[in-house]
C-alpha cells in the first residue's frame, strides 16, 4: 500500500474540465516529480466539488487549503511554498475560507454549511475511477449486507419506511415502486433501470453524481435487482455527457472484475449485470416510458399509461425505472437505517435534495440540503445572494416542467408539496435564479422554445398546441399582442395540460401559467403600453442619447453598424429609430453613460 504524507485533489467534473483542470492535473505531477515530492504527495482527481463558478478548484490535505480559480502558472507556487515548505499560498486560497487570518474549515462556509451531503458525499472526495476507493469509504457494504443478511420483502420495507420519494420529479413513493414490481409477474424475467437522461436547461445534478461517485448507483442499482427479482439492468445516459459515460463504463467494468457484477455476487446465488445505454438527447426520453422505448432500439417516444412499467416496462417485462439521485440515497439508507432518514426533512418529504444552482446568484453549483430549507437561504446563504447589487426577482424549479416562484414568496420552503401548491415543481433538481433584470414573458417564451423543440410529435396537444402558445408569446414580446391572446394563452394551457399523452407534454405550460399568476402585470405591459418593464424584448427596446452627459466624442457613432447615429464632434448626439437596430453596441461603448435604452 502507498502512503502520502499530503493529498492534492483536483476536480475532474465537466465544469473545472472545461477550465482546464486536466492541464493542472499535469502541471502538479510534472512539478512535484522535479521537486522530488513526487513520491510524498498524492495527486486524485475528484468528482465535483460543488462551488462551479470557482474552478478550476485545487484541494490539499492534510490542511483542506481550498484554492479556487488555479491557473496552470499557478501550480508550481502551490509546490514549492505549500508542498515543499509547508507555507499555504493565501491569495489563492477562496476568500470565505479566510477570516482574520485564519483559514476556515470548508464546512463552516456559508456556501457548505447548511448542507447535508448525502447523495453527493463521495463528491470531491474520491477518485471516481478507482473502485479501491470506493470501497474504502464503505462502499458494496449495503450490497453486501442485502445479500447475506435480508429478505428481498425486508429490504423493500425499509425503503418504503424510510419515505424516499423520486427524485426525478414526479415525487412518487420509491419504496411503492419496488413494490409493484417486486409483486409483477415475473415468469418471463425483470429488469431495473436507472434514468440518467438528464435534458433540463442548467440542470447538472445527476450527472454530477455519476461522475464523482459512479459505484453508488450501480451499487444500489443491484440491491434494487435483489429486491424485486431482477437480474439485468440498464443505465440510460445521455451520450453528450462523455466523462460521466466513461466513468460508468470504468467502474462497470472494475465491479465484474472484482465480482460485485455478474454471477453469484457475495457467494449467494444473486446474478446481476449492468449495461449503459447511451441517448442521442432527445429531452422527451426522460419520460419513462418514452426512455424504455429508446432502449429497446426504438424511436424515444411515450405509450399510454397504464399499463404501467411496473407490470409492463422494457420488452413487456416488469421493470422498474429510478433516477440517478434517487439510487444515490439507497446505500445509505440500508447501512443507517429507515429511521436515519425519516428524521431528515419535512412530514412529506424526507431526506435531502440536490440542486444545480444557477442564474442570477454568486455561488454557482451543486448543492444538497436537507427538504425544507426555504428558498430565501438557498439563494442569500448558500449562493451568496444577488450579485451587483441586483435584487432577487424569481426563482425557477423544475426545468421546462416547472415554474417561477416571485420574491414574495421566497420564504417558501423546498419540498414536493410546497412548491406544487405554489404553481412549481422539484423536476430533477434545476433552480435557475433570476434578478430584476429578467423579463418573466421572456423566461416563459425560452422555455417553450425548448419544449417545442423537443416536443416528440405524437400527440396532437403538445405537438401543436405548444406552438401556437410559442407564436402567441412571440406576438407578445414583439409589441403586436392584445389582452385576447393573453387569455387564449392561458386556454390553450389550460387545455394541453390536461389533454397530451405523457407528463412532459402535460406539465409544458407551467413556466407560462406560473409567470401569468405571478407576473400578470409584465404580460400587460407588454400588449398596452408596448413596452418590456425589464429592458429585455429587443423589439420594444428604444435607446436615446442623454444631450446633458453626451460630451461629443462620436464613439457611439464610430461603433453603430447601421450608421444610426449621427451628430458634431463635442456636440450631442442623436439616434436615428428608423435605422436603430436595438443591438446595444452605442450603451456597452459610451464612456460617459450617456446612452440609456428605454
Amino acid at each position: 500500500m502507498d502512503f502520502a504524507r499530503a493529498h492534492v485533489l483536483v476536480c475532474g467534473g465537466t465544469g473545472c474540465t472545461s477550465s482546464g483542470s486536466a492541464v493542472i492535473i499535469d502541471e502538479f505531477e510534472k512539478s512535484l516529480k522535479e521537486n522530488g515530492l513526487d513520491k510524498e504527495v498524492k495527486v486524485i482527481k475528484t468528482g465535483c466539488f460543488g462551488l462551479c463558478a470557482l474552478g478550476p478548484v485545487v484541494v490539499v490535505y492534510p490542511e483542506g487549503s481550498f484554492y479556487s480559480m488555479v491557473k496552470p502558472e499557478d501550480v508550481e507556487e502551490i509546490v514549492t511554498e505549500h508542498l515543499l515548505k509547508g507555507r499555504i499560498v493565501k491569495r489563492l486560497l477562496y476568500d470565505e475560507t479566510v477570516e482574520d487570518d485564519t483559514i476556515k474549515s470548508l464546512n463552516e462556509v456559508d456556501f457548505y454549511k447548511k448542507q447535508l451531503r448525502i447523495a453527493l458525499r463521495n463528491c470531491g472526495v474520491i477518485d471516481p475511477e478507482n473502485i479501491e476507493e470506493y470501497i474504502a469509504t464503505d462502499g458494496y457494504k449495503a450490497l453486501g449486507k442485502v445479500l447475506t443478511e435480508m429478505k428481498p420483502a425486508e429490504v423493500i420495507e425499509v425503503i418504503k419506511a424510510s419515505g424516499l420519494r423520486g427524485r426525478g420529479g414526479a415525487g412518487f413513493p420509491t419504496g411503492l415502486k419496488w413494490m409493484f414490481t417486486a409483486n409483477a409477474d415475473g415468469a418471463n424475467g425483470k429488469y431495473v433501470a436507472c434514468n440518467a437522461d438528464e435534458g433540463d436547461p442548467g440542470a447538472f445534478m445527476d450527472r454530477s453524481v455519476l461522475e464523482g461517485d459512479p459505484h453508488t448507483v450501480i451499487e444500489a442499482m443491484a440491491i434494487a435487482a435483489y429486491a424485486v427479482g431482477a437480474d439485468q439492468g440498464y443505465i440510460y445516459i445521455r451520450a453528450e455527457y462523455p466523462i460521466a459515460v466513461k466513468r460508468l463504463q470504468i467502474a462497470i467494468d472494475q465491479a465484474k472484475e472484482y465480482g460485485l457484477l455478474g454471477k453469484n455476487i457475495f457467494g449467494t446465488d444473486f446474478n446481476f449485470d449492468l449495461e449503459l445505454r447511451l441517448g442521442a438527447g432527445a429531452f422527451v426520453c426522460g419520460e419513462e416510458t418514452a426512455l424504455m422505448t429508446s432502449i429497446e432500439g426504438h424511436r424515444g417516444e411515450p405509450r399510454p399509461r397504464p399499463p404501467f412499467p411496473a407490470n409492463k416496462g422494457l420488452w413487456q417485462k416488469p421493470t422498474l425505472l429510478n433516477n440517478v439521485e434517487t439510487y444515490a440515497n439507497i446505500t445509505q439508507i440500508i447501512l443507517n437505517g429507515a429511521e436515519w432518514f425519516n428524521k431528515i426533512g419535512t412530514e412529506k418529504s424526507k431526506g435531502t435534495k440536490v440542486f444545480a444552482l444557477g442564474g442570477k446568484i454568486k455561488n454557482t453549483g451543486l448543492v444538497e440540503i436537507p427538504m425544507g430549507t426555504t428558498l430565501r437561504e438557498i439563494v442569500e446563504e448558500i449562493g451568496g445572494g444577488i450579485p451587483n447589487g441586483k435584487k432577487f426577482k424569481a426563482a425557477q424549479t423544475g426545468g421546462p416542467s416547472g415554474g417561477c416562484i416571485p420574491a414574495s414568496l421566497i420564504d417558501t420552503p423546498i419540498d414536493y408539496d410546497s412548491l406544487i401548491a405554489i404553481g412549481s415543481m422539484m423536476g430533477s433538481g434545476g433552480l435557475i435564479v433570476m434578478d430584476e433584470d429578467t423579463c418573466m414573458v421572456d423566461i416563459a417564451k425560452f422555455f417553450l422554445e425548448f419544449t417545442v423543440d423537443e416536443s416528440c410529435g405524437k400527440c396532437t396537444p403538445c405537438r401543436v398546441g405548444t406552438k401556437r402558445m410559442l407564436e402567441i408569446l412571440d406576438k407578445i414580446t414583439k409589441g403586436k399582442g392584445t389582452l385576447e391572446d393573453i387569455d387564449k394563452l392561458e386556454e390553450l394551457a389550460e387545455a394541453i395540460k390536461t389533454t397530451a399523452l405523457c407528463g412532459l407534454g402535460q406539465t409544458a405550460p407551467n413556466p407560462v401559467l406560473s409567470t401569468l399568476h405571478y407576473f400578470r402585470d409584465e404580460y400587460v405591459a407588454h400588449v398596452t403600453e408596448k413596452k418590456c418593464p425589464a429592458g429585455v424584448c429587443k423589439a420594444l427596446l428604444s435607446y436615446k442619447i442623454d444631450p446633458e452627459k453626451c460630451k461629443g466624442c462620436s464613439i457611439c457613432a464610430k461603433n453603430c453598424p447601421v450608421e444610426a447615429i449621427s451628430g458634431q464632434v463635442k456636440s450631442p448626439y442623436s439616434i436615428d429609430p428608423a435605422k436603430c437596430i436595438k443591438c446595444g453596441v452605442c450603451e456597452s461603448k459610451c464612456p460617459f453613460k450617456a446612452i440609456s435604452k428605454q
